[in-house]
């Protein structure tokens, strides 16, 4: 098994990392690796759903979509991720979520720590989550990740992923919230994120008698970046890829109300319709019909509505109305 190091904390560039070596290595992997602060969705999610957008642009966050199912989760320096990226035999299970846990869970009784394997697919420590895992099949190959949360900012994690569900309605898959802890706080002695990472890496490479070092070439990193720029760069994959969603909103202002109700698909707008008490009639008319077509993100949704002579209304305010 290859054991790859990973040392790049660009989130962009990790997501791809791992499509890379699931679609072009042959051989099994063991990747570790860490991100800046970034919302890492799932592939079936409605991204725009799950981000407390004003929070997510104020902070810059980006947010990125993966391969594999399930919820969304927010990656920071104290979160440490771990991907094996097995080929399957025949008869093999495809989806084995104990299996690749296994070996955390061990480094973590090592440490002490009272780590348990529990529900479907999560780590937890006295009925906490600290691991969230997920997998994805390509052809004869699966890949599964996981979250671990070592020291990080929580509080960031809980702004970032504070949402109204009641705007969106889709078929995209929910995020269940859960009670996390870092596992710092339920060590002993106390160790650093790269002090943890190493135990990990240690202990893959020495219960695996096949395992050895891999570092990613340069023809390796330069397709990787490609496929940053191709895909996980792009808002095709990150927010058009999204499932269809109804999106309504109601909003308050000093002149009177504006309520929002959009049809969006693949991230487009299909079908708008507005009510408002303080806009001219006409113009309402023509908003709905502007919006037809156009990107459902803030900066676009901006723009259409800079043709109008909204000053008077504060068009800012009237734009976040459509999220």
């Amino acid at each position: 098994m290859l054991c790859i190091p990973n040392q790049n904390t660009d989130p962009y560039f990790n997501l791809a990392t791992e499509e890379y070596i699931l679609k072009n290595l042959k051989e099994n992997c063991f990747v570790l690796w860490r991100s800046k602060p970034s919302i890492i969705i799932g592939k079936h999610q409605n991204a725009l759903a799950e981000i407390n957008l004003n929070f997510v642009q104020e902070q810059k966050i980006p947010v990125i979509r993966r391969l594999s199912g399930g919820g969304t989760v927010f990656h920071d320096l104290g979160n440490l991720n771990f991907s094996f990226i097995q080929n399957i035999k025949v008869n093999e299970n495809l989806v084995d979520f104990k299996r690749y846990t296994k070996p955390i869970i061990e480094v973590l009784h090592n440490l002490g720590v009272d780590a348990k394997f529990e529900g479907r697919n999560d780590i937890m420590i006295n009925g906490k989550k600290i691991s969230g895992n997920a997998e994805h099949v390509f052809k004869k190959r699966v890949l599964h990740h996981g979250t671990l949360l070592f020291s990080s900012e929580i509080s960031n994690l809980s702004q970032a992923l504070k949402v109204n569900p009641l705007k969106y309605q889709d078929k995209g898959v929910k995020s269940v919230r859960s009670r996390v802890t870092n596992i710092i706080d339920h060590l002993e002695g106390k160790i650093t994120v790269m002090e943890f990472y190493n135990k990990i890496l240690n202990h893959i490479t020495s219960s695996d008698t096949d395992a050895e070092i891999y570092e990613l070439t340069n023809k390796d990193i330069n397709q990787i970046n490609q496929l940053v720029i191709e895909k996980y760069k792009s808002w095709e994959w990150n927010f058009g890829y999204s499932p269809k969603y109804n999106f309504e909103k109601s909003q308050p202002f000093s002149e009177g109300n504006i309520n929002v109700q959009l049809l969006v698909e693949k991230g487009f707008i299909k079908d708008a319709k507005l009510t408002c008490n303080f806009l001219n009639e006409n113009v309402v008319t023509e908003i709905e019909r502007i919006l037809k077509g156009v990107r459902h993100e803030p900066a676009s949704v901006r723009k259409e509505l800079q043709r109008f002579d909204l000053n008077y209304y504060k068009i800012e305010q009237i734009s976040t109305t459509f999220f």
